[in-house]
């Protein structure tokens, strides 16, 4: 498959820290939660990913990072997708040199207040990846249904059969990452174009040899807005999880 290219980055780092947030119709979100990461960790940038939203998530991003520097803002064209959306973020925070890459989703459902505590471990050396789990002592869900309890459960036991990863919480994006552990990761390589980059990342992440130390967060389902989740990317991520695993 054809994994995304960013273009040469012409971005220019303020923080060796960058946030990585892929949005698309997130309007109603966007401006609070840039004010509420910067209010956490307010030494670091924040990188907008849009897909070209039809309510201009993307436009207001540009509006924003008119006035703060810290802002900046990626609008992939005629491209959609959370999982390449999010490998372009990473690729593109990557070129422009941030050594320390944080992805968050943009619903509120990674309440920003546990960035501090992701930064740490990978700051001060203890760890390359530290992975926000729902499912270590101090981590959780609010808000879902038993469907999505279920689903989460049993592609966790999925990945960790198939991929031999440790971390209780294989399947959830909110995560800090060394970029030096990203940059020995041969992006060519992914097979996963949707949730699954999540499972593959961690699983090319610890073939390159990264540490990962779980963070307990609390999940909290998004308020505004809509889930992108649906069934044929559950079943789509199945396969893609046991095509890696092979590679073992």
């Amino acid at each position: 498959m054809n994994t995304p290219t960013a273009p040469a980055s012409n971005l220019q780092p303020r923080h060796d820290v960058v946030v990585n947030v892929c949005t698309y119709n997130e309007r109603e979100n966007l401006p609070r939660l840039i004010d509420t990461i910067f209010s956490y960790l307010p030494e670091t940038d924040i990188l907008v990913v849009d897909d070209e939203s039809p309510d201009g998530t993307g436009q207001l991003a540009e509006e924003i990072a008119s006035r703060d520097p810290r802002v900046k803002v990626k609008i992939r064209r005629n491209e959609r997708g959370l999982g390449t959306a999010t490998l372009f973020g990473f690729k593109t925070a990557l070129e422009a040199g941030y050594s320390y890459i944080i992805n968050l989703d943009a619903d509120f459902s990674h309440h920003p207040r546990h960035l501090p505590d992701l930064l740490a471990p990978v700051k001060s050396g203890a760890a390359d990846v530290a992975v926000g789990s729902r499912y270590i002592p101090g981590g959780g869900v609010k808000g879902w249904p038993m469907k999505r309890h279920i689903m989460s459960h049993g592609i966790n036991v999925w990945t960790r059969f198939w991929m031999g990863l440790k971390t209780r919480d294989c399947s959830g994006s909110y995560r800090c990452y060394r970029g030096d552990t990203l940059r020995k990761i041969d992006f060519s390589k992914f097979r996963a174009r949707g949730y699954a980059v999540q499972e593959e990342l961690l699983f090319r992440a610890s073939r390159a040899g990264a540490r990962f130390q779980e963070v307990p967060i609390m999940f909290e389902d998004r308020v505004v807005g809509e889930s992108k989740i649906n069934m044929k990317e559950a079943i789509n991520a199945v396969g893609v999880i046991a095509r890696c695993g092979m590679e073992r």
